[in-house]
């Protein structure tokens, strides 16, 4: 393999790492208050008020219903307006963060209704008001299945920053389909699929990890 297409490669590493690591971040700056919103708002929450909810979840229900490359297409517009261009990795951390932003927020939902209702209505028992429930109870009790769902997240974003290759976006998804599939270069595509899959396993191992370190459960 030449100098050139190793370069290459490597700053496919890092486009893509780069993509994936702050697409996952602005996501779940996004997912979490939505998530936490779902949950607080359902049927069953302490702040239960079935509109919110129900416009909320229509709204995650949606967008997580659009196949990633179509999102990517019927968004262009809009990723021109917020980074000025609709090509390159910078370009493809807007339709990441549309398209993972709603999936973070179920995983957070799913997360929140793990946690036992009567720490819940301990805290409530206790005079703790419904913010310091969600801060100081419903999350900190739903960190190592929020930490677990964070595996998923970031495997699931880097599989879509691939996708986005297709349509002129950067990193080794770009790299696998103008070289590997475009140019008939098997082996470059090969290197590529086996760069993306240690990168998800280092990524999920890191995150058994850490999750194993703060599960009281796991003690």
């Amino acid at each position: 393999m030449s100098k050139g297409m190793i370069e290459l490669l490597k700053n496919g590493v890092d486009e893509t790492l780069y993509m994936t690591l702050i697409s996952t971040i602005i996501a779940y700056a996004i997912g979490i208050p939505l998530g936490v919103l779902v949950y607080v708002t359902d049927r069953k929450g302490i702040c239960n008020n079935r509109i919110i909810n129900f416009i909320t979840g229509v709204i995650i229900n949606v967008v997580r219903s659009v196949p990633f490359l179509i999102l990517l297409v019927a968004i262009l517009p809009f990723t021109r307006l917020v980074v000025g261009t609709t090509i390159g990795s910078d370009a493809t951390i807007v339709p990441l963060v549309v398209a993972a932003a709603p999936f973070v927020a179920r995983l957070v939902e799913s997360s929140l209704k793990e946690v036992d209702s009567g720490v819940i209505e301990a805290a409530k028992a206790m005079g703790s008001s419904k913010l310091q429930i969600i801060t100081k109870v419903l999350l900190p009790e739903a960190k190592p299945s929020l930490l677990v769902g964070g595996t998923i997240a970031i495997s699931t974003i880097l599989g879509y920053s691939a996708m986005a290759g297709f349509v002129g976006g950067g990193g080794l998804g770009a790299i696998a389909i103008n070289y590997g599939y475009y140019r008939y270069q098997n082996n470059v595509m090969l290197i590529t699929v086996a760069f993306l899959v240690l990168i998800v396993q280092l990524f999920q191992e890191v995150g058994i990890r850490v999750v194993n370190k703060i599960d009281k459960r796991l003690r």
